[in-house]
Formats: C-alpha cells, sequence, structure tokens
C-alpha cells in the first residue's frame, strides 16, 4: 500500500477534527497494521529508532542513571538523576522499579552502571522498549544525546502484526504532522521483506480521539 502525502495531511486534519477539546494536549499517533507476517520468526521482528524531522512536539521525559561526570553533566541540564546507589536499591523495590521505567520516556546511562541496569532494571525497560542510550563515563556535556532523543521514536513489532508511533502533538502543523508520519511509515516499510505490499492499512488518531484511516 502506497501512502499520498496529501492523503496523510487529509487524515491528520480529520483526527484532529473529530478529537473533543481536552485540557491538555493531545499526542497524535501513527497506528499501522501489517499483513503476511510470521512473527513466530524472530528475524520478522524488529526494534527501530526514527528522527522526525519536525521532533515530537513536546519535551519527553528522559532520566539519566549515572555517577561521577555524566550525572553531574545530567544536573546542569536539569534532567532527573539516578545514582548508581539508587539503582541498587531498586532491586529489592519492584513497584518502584516499574514507576521509573513506565514514567520516562527515554534513559540515558554511563556505560559503567550496564551491568546493574541490566540486573536491576532490565526486565521492566526491555519489554517497554526503554534500554538506555549508553554514554561513555566521562561525557562532560549530554546536550547532543538530549537534543537527539527529543526527535526519537522508538518502534517495535513483537508479537502482534501492528505498530504504533507516536508522531508529534495536535499543536503541530498539519504538513509537518504529515511529514513526520511519511518518514515513520517509510523506515517501516524499509524493514519489511515484500515492503509496502504487506501494509494492510494505517490510521491517524489523537491521545483520546478516534482512528482516521490514511486512505491509499
Amino acid at each position: 500500500m502506497a501512502f499520498d502525502r496529501q492523503k496523510i495531511v487529509e487524515a491528520v486534519k480529520e483526527a484532529k477534527a473529530r478529537a473533543k477539546p481536552r485540557n491538555f494536549t493531545q499526542t497524535l499517533e501513527v497506528a499501522v497494521n501489517l499483513k503476511d507476517i510470521d512473527l513466530k520468526k524472530p528475524e520478522n521482528r524488529f526494534k527501530l529508532e526514527v528522527i522526525l524531522p519536525h521532533g515530537r512536539g513536546k519535551e519527553p521525559k528522559i532520566a539519566v542513571i549515572a555517577d561521577g561526570a555524566v550525572a553531574e553533566a545530567a544536573k546542569k541540564l536539569g534532567l532527573d538523576v539516578i545514582s548508581g546507589e539508587e539503582l541498587e536499591e531498586l532491586g529489592s523495590n519492584p513497584r518502584a522499579a516499574r514507576k521509573i521505567a513506565k514514567n520516562y520516556d527515554f534513559f540515558i546511562a554511563a556505560a559503567p552502571l550496564m551491568p546493574k541496569i541490566g540486573r536491576y532494571l532490565g526486565r521492566y525497560l526491555g519489554p517497554r522498549n526503554k534500554m538506555p542510550v549508553v554514554v561513555p563515563p566521562m561525557v562532560a556535556d549530554l546536550t547532543p544525546f538530549v537534543e537527539k532523543l527529543k526527535k526519537t521514536v522508538r518502534i517495535q513489532l513483537k508479537n502482534n502484526p501492528v505498530v504504533h508511533a507516536p508522531v508529534g502533538t495536535e499543536a503541530m502543523e498539519d504538513e509537518k504532522l504529515a511529514e513526520n508520519i511519511e518518514t515513520v511509515l517509510s523506515a517501516i516499510i524499509g524493514k519489511l521483506e515484500r515492503g509496502e505490499n504487506q501494509v494492510k492499512s494505517a490510521y491517524v488518531k489523537t491521545t483520546m480521539g478516534p482512528a482516521v484511516k490514511i486512505e491509499g
């Protein structure tokens, strides 16, 4: 199934129009339904990081798991820091570990703490596709990593033949949202063995609104 830019714009407009006003800015999401794909075969599953050309539309919540220089660099940027000691404490507090995994969009971690992260947080971050971006232990400026994450969405195809991805917010311009959606669709199609022939349908929706089909 091929997608025309104007058809995507029309779907975005309709999704916005059909969304009831809320007291918060809703995220715009795209859902892509796939066909003729056997997800029992590991080679057909995938994880993707896609850089949206016009960003996510809102600041992602980022936590930094680090001590020393990386922790100091995080504090300079006003980011939340989880120390190595706090990380170990999470090992005996599954409820707190789950909460942390749920509350943050992304994690950045100093390389030396990755074994502990795998031990204490891996079971919560892995299934959510939130394993950390790893940085060297003496990094003094996290700005490049943070700026990249502000435009990044992570996509995962695992057990069901449908892929979801946030593509911005309802406050963004229709054309920019459409370009973000095109970028996500292209990335997904690029991972499929038979490309667009394995795309059954695609929909756009706001957080609380109904889904609108992108006509092919």
